[in-house]
Order: C-alpha cells, then sequence, then structure tokens
C-alpha cells in the first residue's frame, strides 16, 4: 500500500500528509468525521478506506497518503468520538465524579454503538483520549494514592461501562433481528424458567425469585456494578 509503514509508529507522530506538495486536501478530523458517519450509518464493519475515500470525494490510494493503515483509521474514529465528553469542574468527590463520567461513557457508546469494539490501551495515546485520562486523574487529585494504582482504578471503569454497554447492544442488535418482539420472548423463557424452578432441583434459585421476583433494574445494576469497583478503591 502507498504510504503503509513497515515498522510501528503513531498515528499522532506522523505529519498531517507524508511527502511534499500542495496543501492537504483533508485533514485528520475530515477523514474521522467520514469514518465516524459511515460506522454510525451502516456499522463498523462497514468502515473502509474505499468508503471513506467516496464520503470525501477522492480516491482510495490517495488516502493512504492521510492514513496509512486502516487500524489508523479506527483510532482516528475512536479519538472522534471521544471528543464528545464533557469535563466539568471536578467536585472534590471523586467517587461521583468518576460515576458522572461513566455514564457519559454509557451515552457515548449507545450513540457510536462500534465504540466498544475499539475499546483498547493500543489506542491510548490520541489527543482525547489523553484529555480524557488528564481528566479522570484530576478527579483523583485529593485521594492518596500512587499513580499506578489511579490508571488502574480508571481502567476497571472503563472496564465495567465498555462490557456493560457491549451486551446492551449486543442484546438489542440479537432483538433487532428475530421475528417476534423481545417481549414474546421474555413471556416464552420466564414461563420455561419458572417450570423449571418448580420441579424443585433448584432451591436457591426458587428462594430468590422468591424473595426479589424481578423485573431486574438495568440502570440500578449498572450503578452497582460501578459502584462496587469505586468502593474497592483503597482498601
Amino acid at each position: 500500500m502507498v504510504g503503509r509503514p513497515a515498522v510501528p509508529e503513531v498515528i499522532w507522530a506522523r505529519p498531517e500528509r507524508a511527502g511534499r506538495g500542495p496543501k492537504p486536501a483533508f485533514s485528520r478530523a475530515d477523514i474521522a468525521a467520514a469514518a465516524v458517519r459511515i460506522a454510525d450509518a451502516e456499522g463498523f464493519d462497514a468502515v473502509s478506506m474505499r468508503k471513506v475515500a467516496a464520503e470525501l470525494g477522492c480516491g482510495t490510494m490517495s488516502l493512504y497518503n492521510y492514513v496509512p493503515r486502516k487500524e489508523d483509521l479506527h483510532e482516528l474514529m475512536l479519538d472522534a468520538a471521544s471528543g464528545d465528553y464533557d469535563y466539568p469542574e471536578p467536585s472534590g468527590d471523586w467517587r461521583a465524579d468518576l460515576m458522572a463520567l461513566a455514564h457519559q461513557a454509557r451515552a457515548m457508546m449507545h450513540r457510536h454503538t462500534w465504540m466498544p469494539r475499539l475499546m483498547s490501551p493500543v489506542y491510548g495515546f490520541s489527543p482525547n483520549v489523553l484529555r480524557y485520562l488528564e481528566y479522570a486523574l484530576s478527579c483523583l487529585d485529593g485521594v492518596d494514592a500512587r499513580f499506578g494504582e489511579k490508571m488502574e482504578l480508571v481502567a476497571m471503569v472503563n472496564g465495567v461501562v465498555t462490557t456493560y454497554v457491549a451486551n446492551e447492544i449486543a442484546t438489542a442488535e440479537r432483538s433487532r433481528s428475530l421475528p417476534w418482539s423481545e417481549e414474546r420472548e421474555h413471556a416464552v423463557r420466564t414461563e420455561y424458567l419458572i417450570s423449571q424452578i418448580a420441579t424443585g432441583k433448584y432451591p436457591r434459585m426458587a428462594a430468590g425469585f422468591a424473595e426479589d421476583p424481578g423485573p431486574i433494574d438495568m440502570e440500578g445494576v449498572f450503578d452497582r456494578a460501578l459502584g462496587r469497583v469505586l468502593d474497592s478503591f483503597g482498601r
């Protein structure tokens, strides 16, 4: 491929366009925005250098002068989406601040349902991701812990959010692919579960459902999962 490096490199350390010549016709922000539009409309697997080039009105090969690898395109996309965060002044309550940041991340991933697939430490060097990390650490300024421990906490929070949202997205996509409603499937599966518990083979499950028959408060589950991670910090 034209411009594709033979050794590892960080896209952010590379000039906006390799080589000499006229002023670049596109910026990285233009390229990232085009890729994000495609992913949001058609899904992550629809993103290709060819489609992004067509969206921008340029040739596919010329796009490699700006973005040497498809992996670089993915990094541009993740950085662009990460620019949606709002960073209020830390309140002094680090737990509440990180919880609010996690809720922002969850909402963002639902706007860009491809994001969980790209959440990786490999893409941790982009400007907006670094800005996110700096803000999260500023929320922890008053906490007596080492830098590494604070980074571990931020990583754990991100892990909970990413896993939770990935499951939400997968469930929603599965429901849309079925010829019946989600409510109808839930009713059928609940009926089967009740019949199995009624056999007496699962006394703990029977006692549990008698104590709390549901429905499950998914918003509450999200907050409790995060809360347990935050509560464990510093112990």
